[in-house]
């Protein structure tokens, strides 16, 4: 049911099903109109058929009775024929439209005498097919008093409307109108789908070039719109990352200053405090700058083996004495930024050293929606997030501990600038805790043919 979900067969359905109804709605209305046609010229034949049967009716009766067989066999196609007048017939109303109109033209001047419609009552049909099994027999009493007996068979059925090539014409009408909406929702969803595509790969990449404005005049509209909104971002981005540049090399030099003055402080405590607290701003500008530049990533994307990353990531964090464990093998290669998705990784994992004392990687696949993921599953063995902070710790410059010391936590930027790298690789991050206690911070990626 999810197929239906997309604007392009939704608009395949609707011009298919418009189309359909009404040629439907046509064809019952010409359908309609032929029946009353049939009916209209049907009616005319039985009034003209009755009014020269009444001619010839009082024809015949004016006639002596000797030449009344000569005339009849000369128009034996009218089903006329010299029968004695019965008495005792049971009483028996013309049942078919013709007899009943005969009837009303000629009770005034005849008397008329239904015969029930049984095979013995029903004259042979001038074509000698044999009797009938259904007929209608009427007998006219003349001013002779002989019978005057005439059959009146049934009409025959009008002949059905779709004959066997009508439905190779209806199969073909059919495919003609699949085909047309196919190809009106195709050209209707092709620029919608350019642009999604456009806006996912803006994700990964804002110096991408710019979209051609080509299509109708919404279209192009629309394009151009996108464009402009690019080249925003970008020069925001642009400006906001030299800024940030610009502030960091200005303070780079007065620190730098700083801390060579406070090698005059004979007091080593106060020095101590001094020198840490210059450690502690020159980190929080590194990291201002490092989220900067991961919104902002010049890096192009390239063919990445994921195990060998991991692993190198893992024995660097090992050699500096780390508890870190790369437990799975993926064997996957995904297209990402390396020194980009390097940082994001050694951010993930530096939490789970310093909340959780050790470092857990899992790797796991699945597939959602025809997209394959690579799970990295970073688990700790710390006391967790609450629930209610999982999402807040994502923020710039928050954290759960509040004291703003180097020792018990960082500037609270590391799972942002992490975020923001996995958002560029069109990925996400989430944390869930563990049942065994600890907390699990799962980076997925998109795995791309």
């Amino acid at each position: 049911m999810k197929r239906f979900d997309t604007i392009s067969v939704r608009i395949f359905s609707v011009l298919l099903l418009g189309i359909l109804c009404s040629a439907a709605l046509t064809w019952w209305l010409a359908f309609g109109e032929r029946q009353n046609s049939i009916s209209n010229e049907r009616s005319s034949y039985r009034a003209d058929r009755a009014k020269h049967a009444e001619q010839l009716i009082h024809a015949i009766d004016d006639l002596p009775a000797a030449n009344r067989e000569g005339l009849l066999k000369a128009i034996h196609r009218f089903g006329l024929r010299v029968v004695p007048v019965p008495t005792n017939v049971p009483a028996y109303q013309a049942s078919t439209p013709y007899g009943i109109a005969l009837s009303e033209r000629l009770s005034k001047s005849f008397k008329i005498i239904p015969l029930p419609p049984a095979p013995e009552n029903c004259l042979i049909r001038p074509d000698d097919r044999g009797p009938v099994d259904s007929c209608e027999a009427l007998i006219f009493v003349l001013s002779d008093g002989s019978g005057l007996h005439q059959t009146i068979f049934p009409a025959k059925p009008p002949s059905t409307p779709i004959q066997a090539e009508t439905y190779y014409y209806l199969a073909l009408f059919l495919a003609c109108i699949a085909g047309l909406a196919l190809l009106v929702s195709r050209m209707t969803i092709r620029p919608l789908q350019q642009l999604a595509q456009a806006a996912t790969d803006l994700g990964q990449d804002i110096n991408r070039p710019a979209l051609i404005e080509t299509g109708a005049r919404e279209i192009r509209q629309a394009i151009s719109a996108f464009n402009f909104m690019q080249l925003r971002i970008r020069d925001h981005i642009q400006q906001r990352t030299q800024m940030l540049a610009a502030i960091t090399h200005d303070l780079q030099t007065p620190l730098t200053r700083l801390r060579l003055r406070l090698e005059k402080v004979n007091d080593h405590e106060l020095h101590d405090k001094l020198v840490g607290d210059l450690s502690n701003m020159q980190m929080m500008v590194k990291e201002g700058l490092d989220l900067a530049r991961s919104m902002d990533s010049n890096e192009s994307l390239q063919a990445l083996d994921i195990d060998s990353l991991l692993d190198s990531i893992c024995t660097d964090a090992s050699d500096a004495g780390h508890e870190v464990n790369l437990i799975d093998k993926s064997k996957v290669t995904i297209m990402a930024r390396p020194q980009a998705l390097r940082r994001c990784l050694n951010n993930l994992i530096d939490n789970a050293i310093k909340y959780g004392h050790r470092a857990q990687i899992h790797l796991l696949q699945s597939t959602e929606a025809r997209q394959k993921w690579l799970h990295i599953c970073v688990r700790d063995s710390g006391n967790g997030i609450p629930p209610d902070q999982q999402n807040r710790v994502f923020e710039p410059f928050y954290r759960i501990e509040t004291s703003r010391s180097r020792e018990t936590g960082g500037t609270g930027l590391g799972l942002t600038i992490a975020m923001n790298i996995a958002r560029q690789h069109n990925g996400k991050i989430s944390l869930s805790n563990l049942p065994e206690g600890g907390l699990e911070v799962r980076l997925s990626l998109p795995i791309k043919a």
